[in-house]
């Protein structure tokens, strides 16, 4: 099958430029394409999930991608999507968190001998003359339509620094020096970033009179068209010591039923004849697919040990067992402990609740327990003559764990 029509069955693709000349290309020649990641966390999250994995299912039909880490955008910062102006970042903070991005993205692509390789704006954007690339690039590109594009409108109201109106230049000239160096004929990324991708396009056509393309990919969104990967503690993030492969598994295992033929096409490597089969599931069977995927997408992420644990530990707790090594867990010490005894405190220590309020509110609602008996009072503390003191187990709801695991120092 064709590449682009492996895209679009798996439900990737959003928009595209001069597609009937892409689908050529692809069949003419290797494309070295690109997909920008703007290193502004030290740690990829789900958002940038479906981009890696449709670079992925590209260098597998053969094509060479390009990891284009934005250490120089990072400096001014997108506003797509964004309300407001992004706080400044040093560039010991972009650095350090490129370095993570990279070690992250191995996990996706084959960055061997004339494989996938990464490259980092910074090298070109950090020392370029200002006038000369003004005149050079600057040129190309009319304030009246950038203004009418999706990035800038929801900014203007608002106040758009001249800072970040630059980005969209500095994007562009990403592309064109990507094409003199690299011959990259195509940037990819999410549908987000359409109007960048657009003024990229036209500025190597204008430039160099030669073929350049953008193909956008879907956000990830679920049935109700909400953005997925959001959790209690903040994004899914794909580093575990962010978000642990319990958690991440758990938050696949409990996906809403009509979103699991969309996440198992988007988000594994499963055959599509697979991927519908488990999709048609009803009733009770949906929970062996939703099973099924939340292995295979944390086997992706966290490697199959990790996964293998994080479902032996869900199926331990859901069956009414106490075990399960990889429920989420902290050490403490016991002057912590001491000054936090209280249930509230804890939940909102490790994060099962967001605040302390949140935590009186789910103790008051019957949502909270301590080794399995429902706390009745807000202010109830741990007692050591009820519970181990040393290790115990809270769970909000029916499917939130953490286990404290009290130590001497």
């Amino acid at each position: 099958m064709h590449v682009m029509d492996t895209l679009k069955e798996r439900g990737f693709i959003q928009q595209v430029t001069h597609e009937e000349d892409l689908y050529r290309l692809f069949d003419r020649e290797q494309v070295t394409f690109y997909n920008g990641f703007d290193p502004t966390a030290d740690s990829l999250h789900v958002g940038h999930y479906i981009p890696v994995m449709a670079m992925a299912h590209l260098q597998r039909a053969g094509h060479r991608p390009i990891a284009l880490v934005g250490g120089g955008t990072a400096m001014v910062g997108d506003p797509s999507g964004k309300s407001d102006m992004r706080k400044m970042m040093t560039r010991q903070i972009v650095d350090h968190n490129a370095a993570c991005m990279k070690k992250q993205l191995s996990k996706f692509l084959d960055f061997g001998e004339g494989k996938a390789f990464v490259v980092d704006n910074a090298d070109w954007l950090l020392n370029l003359n200002y006038v000369e690339f003004l005149r050079d690039i600057g040129v190309h590109f009319s304030v009246n339509r950038m203004l009418t594009a999706e990035c800038f409108k929801q900014r203007l109201e608002r106040g758009l620094s001249f800072l970040e109106f630059n980005y969209m230049l500095m994007q562009s000239y990403d592309f064109l020096v990507l094409y003199q160096k690299y011959g990259c004929k195509l940037q990819t990324g999410g549908d987000d970033q359409w109007s960048n991708m657009l003024y990229g396009a036209d500025l190597v056509r204008r430039k160099e009179q030669g073929e350049a393309f953008a193909l956008t990919f879907s956000l990830l969104t679920n049935s109700q068209g909400v953005k997925m990967g959001k959790t209690v503690a903040g994004a899914l993030w794909l580093d575990p010591a962010k978000c642990s492969a319990y958690d991440f598994y758990q938050y696949w295992r409990n996906v809403d039923d009509r979103d699991v033929e969309k996440c198992l096409a988007l988000l594994t490597f499963m055959p599509m004849e697979e991927v519908r089969r488990l999709g048609s599931y009803q009733d009770e069977k949906i929970n062996e697919a939703k099973r099924i995927m939340a292995y295979e997408i944390t086997r992706i992420i966290h490697g199959d040990e990790a996964a293998k644990q994080a479902q032996d530990a869900a199926e331990a707790l859901f069956g009414g067992g106490a075990d399960g090594g990889s429920i989420p867990t902290s050490h403490i010490t016991c002057e912590i402990f001491e000054n936090n005894r209280r249930v509230i405190d804890l939940l909102a220590l490790c994060g099962l609740c967001k605040s302390k309020g949140e935590a009186r509110r789910l103790i008051a609602g019957g949502g909270v327990k301590i080794e399995g008996e429902k706390v009745a009072d807000v202010e109830q503390e741990v007692d050591p003559n009820r519970y181990d003191a040393r290790t115990f187990t809270l769970q909000k709801g029916k499917k939130g764990f953490h286990r404290f695991v009290v130590t001497e120092d």
